[in-house]
């Protein structure tokens, strides 16, 4: 245990984290394999004891953000659409592409916002907007708010943690993971009860001015 905290400490003082940081997002923007959220917790867990630098991590978090959206974004213009409409029926994948269809549809740049919070749905939201062509300046302007929020949200849960678990690194990176997981856990649970009620919710009735004057 004591050979993995030299290991961190060792690792986090280091002025090459912050290039890891960065690119561990934009990689986390287009192929989501290791959560960009443990890395900025991690770091913002080891800033409360002055090593690294806060500031720094909650700016290369969010520009990587903001570059590995607008990767995933050039994806789906570039042809996404017909990669999205392969996934399998039924599939986990598939949901999540048309729970960002309909989202986009309804809230727009607002549910890109959202779903930088959940891990898998903000590559599905912005491969999807790049797919059915949304404006790129809107994009541009609703990303950056996501991806500041969202280096701002994972570093301060981290410096929290480790501001509370000083003397003990790992404890205080164990809340700050669990701080962040509560909080995808509530997002999710929101989508969930909102898309359960809109299912429940009956069809509008048709009158003669939906059905065209016939």
């Amino acid at each position: 245990m004591m050979d993995l905290l030299d290991l961190l400490h060792q690792t986090m003082s280091s002025p090459w984290v912050y290039l890891a940081i960065f690119a561990i997002a934009v990689v986390d923007g287009f192929f989501p394999v290791v959560p960009s959220e443990t890395a900025v917790i991690t770091a913002g867990v080891f800033a409360a004891s002055g090593a690294p630098y806060l500031p720094a991590v909650i700016v290369v978090a969010a520009a990587g953000a903001l570059i590995g959206d607008h990767v995933s974004y050039a994806l789906g213009r570039g042809g996404g659409a017909r990669l999205l409409d392969r996934l399998p029926a039924g599939g986990r994948r598939r949901a999540g592409v048309e729970w960002a269809r309909r989202g986009i549809a309804v809230r727009g740049g607002l549910i890109l916002t959202v779903a930088r919070y959940i891990p898998g749905g903000r590559t599905a939201v912005t491969l999807t907007m790049g797919a059915v062509a949304y404006p790129r300046r809107r994009f541009l302007a609703f990303d950056a708010l996501a991806a500041v929020s969202w280096g701002l949200y994972s570093a301060l849960v981290g410096y929290l943690g480790g501001l509370a678990f000083e003397q003990d690194p790992l404890r205080g990176l164990l809340l700050g993971l669990g701080l962040a997981l509560t909080v995808t856990v509530v997002v999710e649970g929101v989508r969930a009860l909102r898309h359960a009620r809109a299912r429940r919710r009956p069809p509008a009735p048709v009158t003669a001015d939906s059905a065209g004057g016939r």
